[in-house]
């Protein structure tokens, strides 16, 4: 299912645990953005799950240093793009100290906690990559931590903990509870989103079209499943409404169309196409691309 743009908000509940619980009403979360690590390309951090008590899922611990202070103001960076809805130290409240929190859009938002300075502030737009602070052990009053990254994904569509998902990082499932990951955050991106994560599971791009600068159109194929896919993935006004469209046409069908004001990408269309072309396309603001039939599978 995809949510075209957040709908629903957390509210704040203290647990028994003195952390801060994001209640979110309820609602399907979008699909998964694009995440990479959290640290600067190629840099290797090794995670763990089960070494706080204070875990209650799919939460990670990074580390990298020899000796407990050795990751003291290294750089952290934004898993994917999108919106900053937190950034604050959380005080006496809870053990999250310096805390960010990125809204992804589709349901889906990041955790980075006990950092040592914050480099982004409320409401500010973040790229996949930007840093958005610094690995530090903030935390309540009393807690005497060493310094490393606490990290967590969640969704809207579940109450907590169990919306506390597991980490992805350059598609690659995180191998809990521990595991050393090099960071493929080498490259900035205004959306959070990727042709393949919005179309599916099995499917792989196998063309595309620019809409000027404002947008890309591509068109994917599952051979599995016989089904092509088609989607628009914006590169400017990300996180605002504005037209786009995407749309795919089988030989011999009728074409079917997604069209609107969306925040992140228009589609995904998805139809079978076994032994047939395909016409393909889709539109931002006033520049589009029609194909021609072509691909015939």
């Amino acid at each position: 299912m995809r949510v075209k743009r957040l709908v629903s908000l957390g509210v704040a509940l203290l647990s028994a645990t003195g952390f801060i619980v994001f209640a979110p009403t309820a609602g399907a979360a979008g699909p998964r953005p694009a995440f990479q690590l959290p640290f600067p390309c190629n840099q290797a951090w090794h995670g763990n799950s089960s070494n706080s008590s204070a875990h209650r899922a799919w939460e990670i611990d990074f580390n990298r240093g020899s000796t407990a202070d050795a990751d003291l103001g290294d750089t952290v960076v934004a898993a994917a793009a999108g919106k900053v809805v937190i950034s604050a130290h959380q005080g006496s409240a809870n053990g999250y100290g310096n805390l960010v929190k990125i809204d992804h859009g589709g349901g889906w938002s990041t955790y980075y906690a006990h950092l040592r300075v914050r480099s982004v502030g409320l409401n500010a737009q973040v790229s996949r990559g930007q840093k958005i602070g610094e690995v530090g052990n903030t935390s309540k009053p009393g807690n005497a931590i060493s310094p490393h990254l606490h990290y967590e994904v969640r969704t809207t569509d579940a109450a907590y903990p169990a919306n506390i998902q597991k980490a992805v990082f350059n598609g690659v499932t995180f191998g809990y509870p521990d595991q050393t990951v090099t960071s493929r955050n080498c490259g900035g991106s205004a959306n959070p989103y990727e042709a393949a994560e919005v179309c599916g599971s099995g499917f792989g791009v196998i063309d595309s079209a620019a809409l000027g600068s404002a947008a890309t159109v591509y068109l994917l194929w599952n051979g599995s499943t016989s089904q092509n896919c088609t989607v628009t993935i914006k590169n400017t006004s990300v996180g605002s409404a504005t037209a786009v469209s995407a749309y795919l046409e089988v030989q011999g069908a009728s074409r079917v169309t997604d069209s609107g004001n969306f925040e992140y990408y228009a589609g995904p269309v998805r139809a079978a196409a076994p032994g047939k072309c395909v016409k393909w396309g889709g539109s931002a603001g006033s520049t589009r691309y029609d194909s021609p039939f072509e691909h015939c599978s």
